[in-house]
């Protein structure tokens, strides 16, 4: 792919301003290794990095004001203007700047069609007590749930529906783990998390502050389109084996089910709470333009 002849302005001159703080390393350095680690959710992670790639993700990145620890570019590989600008806008955002070769960058890229934009950035972390709560504010239990791809999709979901956050008990999923920011497309960087201990707890905040609590289970008697949602709304999503923990199961919580009319008992974890989730979202009016 020839580059355009803008990209190729605008990179010559970011590469000569930057020059100074532009670190050239190959696929052997700590940096590299770094990423590696973080992408494959390898290794502890206390810092709750994660990596970054692509055009849509940088800009996503840029749109949410995401906090860059290191930006990660292939000279070789920035093709469009576009791309060149977006480089040019993260070496502002971080001193830790590196420039690699082709088969370096392909060490670390994910991509078939890589674009030469790759970051390691922090995983947003919020306070409890900074949660806004409205009349209608609905929230999103996750049980110990097990797969990443599934926590992505949910939070895709809830950014989708608005819903305005995600709680999380039992966990077993990283929230840094690949498959989560990936599977969000964003969603995860957008809708809050809040991690409880335990399920009392959880319960327990959820009640004090006037939320109806309803259980996705599959035994439940009434269907979720058959409820009238009203006020603040806390759906419990359970595990995928297991379900949701039994505490839940005590203090007035509700269940509801999704018909199953086939010879499946069961849907998806992510698809169940997408299809009762936006139900929630229209009858509590979430919807709605403001």
């Amino acid at each position: 792919m020839t580059p355009e002849p803008a990209a190729e302005k605008i990179l010559s001159a970011i590469l000569e301003d930057n020059k100074s703080k532009i670190g050239r390393i190959g696929e052997k350095h700590e940096k590299i290794r770094q990423v590696k680690a973080v992408a494959g959710n390898t290794k502890p992670n206390p810092d709750k990095l994660f990596v970054a790639e692509g055009i849509w993700s940088h800009e996503k990145i840029l749109e949410l004001h995401i906090p860059v620890r290191s930006f990660i570019f292939c000279p070789n590989l920035i093709f469009t203007a576009q791309t060149a600008r977006i480089a040019e806008r993260f070496m502002e955002l971080t001193d830790d700047v590196y420039a690699v070769s082709d088969k370096t960058f392909m060490k670390i890229s994910e991509r078939d069609r890589a674009d030469g934009l790759l970051s390691v950035c922090e995983f947003p972390v919020c306070s409890l007590s900074g949660l806004p709560l409205y009349k209608n504010s609905l929230v999103v239990v996750l049980d110990g749930c097990e797969i990443p791809g599934n926590v992505g999709t949910i939070a895709r979901t809830c950014d989708g529906a608005r819903a305005d956050a995600i709680f999380l008990v039992n966990r077993r999923v990283r929230l840094t783990h690949p498959k989560v920011v990936k599977g969000s497309m964003g969603g995860a960087l957008a809708v809050p998390f809040f991690e409880f201990d335990t399920v009392a707890g959880c319960a327990e905040w959820l009640k004090a502050r006037n939320f109806s609590i309803y259980i996705a289970d599959t035994a439940a008697e009434k269907f979720y389109y058959e409820c009238e949602y009203a006020g603040r709304t806390a759906l419990v999503m359970g595990s995928e084996r297991y379900g949701a923990d039994g505490g839940w199961y005590v203090g007035g919580a509700q269940t509801l089910s999704i018909p199953m009319l086939g010879v499946c008992d069961s849907l998806n974890v992510g698809v169940a709470a997408s299809i009762i989730l936006y139900d929630m979202s229209v009858k509590l009016g979430k919807t709605r333009a403001d």
